[in-house]
């Protein structure tokens, strides 16, 4: 996810809520206005979030649970390469609750006409960071560690331990909590902790910090905050992630720097589909445009920002 110079670790932003229908949605976005209006500690109360059950599951064991979402987590990752979406960032510095700088992208994933994946920025205003800079760790884990995956490729690389079983609002859950076995050179991970949906075998949801922190000397300190990540299953197969948060304080050596960001990820597309898609009761149209007759999927619901 984001790493900043200058600050590092951070106070775990509380678990929340998954979002599976528009109708949930709605009630999620009534909720999380109150959840704000009271305060950091309530956005505990807001998602339909059980206790953790420490028994291990009935009918199959986890190193099955392990292989089977892995696989399933591989299939996914390549469907998802076959789709366009839209990814909006936005990471702000806080002085108490009150942002005293911004960095802010909206940028679309499509294909170029050979078929390779391209970056196209929308929206980039100057950034307004004065307390961290923007690295370029940041924003590769922000396209591509935020959004974690796990397959069947990259088990091996993890330690993987099965701690229980938990509610996540309507589906129940295997929690298992993920590590990097060792660190490679430069290569980056994910630690956490990951929900698998017992009935599609597919990650759900995810909290945790990409690794490693990086420190060269005080000067040049790159932290990374503790993120959540949710999905949602938008095309009646694999759960697609929608919406990250972070709310962490980094602890650099010249003072902490407490952070916000906000990653959403919309207007999923499958490439070169020509289907229309209506939601409720509407024609979806990529980028507010009529007439498209590609496959859109309905957008998340936005999320309220400070």
């Amino acid at each position: 996810m984001v790493s900043f110079r200058g600050a590092q670790r951070a106070t775990a932003f509380p678990t929340a809520f998954r979002y599976t229908s528009a109708m949930r949605l709605l009630r999620f976005l009534v909720l999380l206005l109150a959840a704000f209006a009271l305060g950091p500690l309530s956005l505990r109360v807001v998602g339909d979030e059980g206790p953790l059950d420490s028994a291990q599951p009935k009918g199959i064991t986890p190193d099955e649970i392990i292989q089977r979402f892995a696989a399933k987590e591989k299939e996914f990752k390549e469907a998802r390469d076959q789709y366009t979406y839209r990814q909006d960032v936005k990471v702000q510095t806080l002085d108490g609750d009150t942002p005293d700088g911004e960095y802010h992208q909206v940028f679309d994933v499509t294909f170029d006409d050979q078929g390779k994946k391209v970056k196209n920025v929308v929206f980039a205003p100057q950034a307004t960071l004065q307390r961290i800079m923007m690295t370029q760790e940041d924003v590769d884990d922000i396209e591509n560690r935020l959004p974690f995956v796990l397959t069947s490729d990259e088990i091996n690389e993890y330690s993987i331990l099965y701690v229980g079983q938990q509610q996540e609002d309507e589906l129940h859950c295997y929690v298992f909590d993920v590590a990097p076995k060792q660190i490679e050179g430069k290569k980056r991970y994910f630690q956490g902790r990951i929900w698998v949906d017992d009935h599609d075998f597919q990650i759900v949801k995810t909290y945790g910090k990409t690794v490693p922190d990086i420190r060269k000397k005080k000067s040049n300190e790159n932290l990374f905050p503790k993120f959540t990540t949710w999905r949602e299953q938008i095309d009646g197969r694999y759960w697609f992630p929608t919406y990250t948060r972070a709310d962490d304080s980094l602890h650099f050596s010249t003072g902490d720097v407490r952070i916000r960001e906000i990653v959403k990820y919309e207007n999923y597309k499958r490439f070169g589909s020509n289907v229309k898609i209506t939601y409720e009761g509407k024609e979806v149209q990529k980028g507010g445009q009529k007439g498209s007759d590609q496959k859109d999927q309905p957008q998340p619901a936005q999320q309220p920002q400070k």
